[in-house]
């Protein structure tokens, strides 16, 4: 908490601050403002609604300092930069940003939230280090619903490639280097995203679609028909990353790239072993870089569903119950400080204390477990129990008793 305590002047919202984050990493069902009030012991959501929506403080300062906690921790010099979007699905029409739309976690189109997330991959451990809230078209030309969610009036509509440029051009800006960038077919399939990194000089490994066209020596094809002519001698068996079941090993071939401008380009491709299914990425380095630098670079993708995994799992990422864009971004801020700490205490414990044979190497569940057990947990009397149900009753009364004079008032 030292490393966001500067970003409030009040001794009052920094103590809240860190009741928010402890709630965010105990082991309550659901994480939202109610129930991390009653567990801090407040007498009321009232306070931490508060620090959320009224409060005077800059999620996005808090933002740096998240990632700046992220890469004095988890530093690696091969590390890399993933994007990728993930979705919450929400009810009604008001909460910032909904609207219908395909998100990968119900895996089709629902009425949910999107949003943006950068994260840092390293060795040592990896955490998102940035967000950006993906505001679709309705929204943007309904400037009075975007006034109502809080957004600026001069809200204008970005593409997700376009939100993630902005974040990675905010991680340089910074002063801070990264080799690599990686992503899924969202972000390879858009030119000014790939344009952007190679004018940085950052080099990229971004999924596209098997309908993508590249030029090649002998002129312009799909990637599928490039695959297809692939000699068997051209494919190498190599592992993609260490996963839950051992290396994710894979058959791999790459396809050099016509084009004038300075740096490497090249076509990689990846073959199930088992089903023979195919992946595509477009690739971009200043300088040539051996096969396994890609292939090590396209497996660093799957971190970020490991991210997202633990984030929503550990850290009440997805189980915001806010409708503006302020307390959107700063829950979401928080809770990714939340998870960085957990990321930060198992590389620590991985470098001080390695496991012996016969234990696994600590993992962020397992962290969190005995964070919550010896460090966090409150003990409550009876009677803060008691007022918490009569507060909760109280509350679902006059919400009943607005409800009825709605449909009384809809009825004359």
């Amino acid at each position: 908490m030292g490393q966001i305590a500067g970003r409030f002047a009040r001794v009052e919202p920094r103590r809240r601050v860190r009741d928010l984050v402890l709630g965010l990493l105990s082991d309550l069902p659901r994480k939202n403002c109610w129930s991390i009030a009653e567990w801090a012991g407040e007498a009321s959501p009232d306070g931490m609604q508060h620090l959320l929506g009224r409060a005077k403080w800059d999620a996005d300062r808090v933002r740096d300092d998240v990632r700046e906690y992220v890469l004095e921790h988890l530093h690696d010099e091969d590390a890399v930069l993933v994007v990728d979007e993930t979705g919450d699905v929400k009810k009604g029409t008001h909460t910032v940003g909904v609207q219908r739309q395909y998100t990968g976690t119900a895996g089709r189109i629902e009425n949910a939230q999107v949003a943006v997330y950068l994260v840092y991959a390293g060795r040592r451990g990896h955490a998102a280090v940035d967000r950006e809230l993906y505001i679709p078209r309705s929204w943007t030309y309904d400037p009075d619903r975007c006034r109502a969610a809080g957004l600026g009036e001069d809200t204008v509509f970005a593409t997700k490639p376009e939100l993630a440029a902005r974040m990675i051009g905010r991680f340089l800006d910074a002063g801070h280097h990264v080799g690599w960038v990686a992503g899924d077919e969202v972000y390879g399939g858009n030119p000014k995203l790939r344009s952007a990194l190679e004018e940085r000089g950052t080099g990229y490994v971004l999924a596209v679609a098997c309908s993508a066209e590249v030029t090649t020596g002998a002129g312009k094809f799909r990637v599928d028909a490039l695959a297809a002519k692939v000699p068997k001698r051209a494919w190498q068996k190599l592992s993609a990353g260490a996963g839950a079941k051992g290396h994710r090993f894979y058959d791999w071939a790459v396809i050099d790239l016509a084009e004038p401008r300075p740096g490497s380009r090249q076509l990689l491709i990846r073959r199930n072993r088992t089903t023979g299914e195919l992946a595509y990425y477009r690739c971009f380095s200043p300088a040539p870089v051996p096969l396994i630098a890609l292939v090590r670079v396209a497996g660093s993708r799957w971190r970020v569903e490991e991210t997202f995994q633990s984030g929503k799992g550990l850290a009440g990422l997805d189980e915001h119950q806010v409708r503006r864009y302020t307390s959107w971004s700063r829950w979401v801020t928080l809770a990714m400080l939340a998870h960085a700490f957990l990321a930060v205490v198992r590389a620590d414990e991985h470098a001080r204390h390695p496991a012996p044979d016969a234990l696994i190497p600590l993992t962020c569940n397992e962290i969190q477990r005995l964070f919550i057990a010896l460090v966090v947990r409150p003990v409550r009397e009876v009677a803060h129990r008691l007022a918490w149900s009569a507060w909760r009753r109280r509350h679902q009364a006059r919400a009943q008793a607005s409800h009825y004079r709605r449909q009384a008032a809809s009825q004359t």
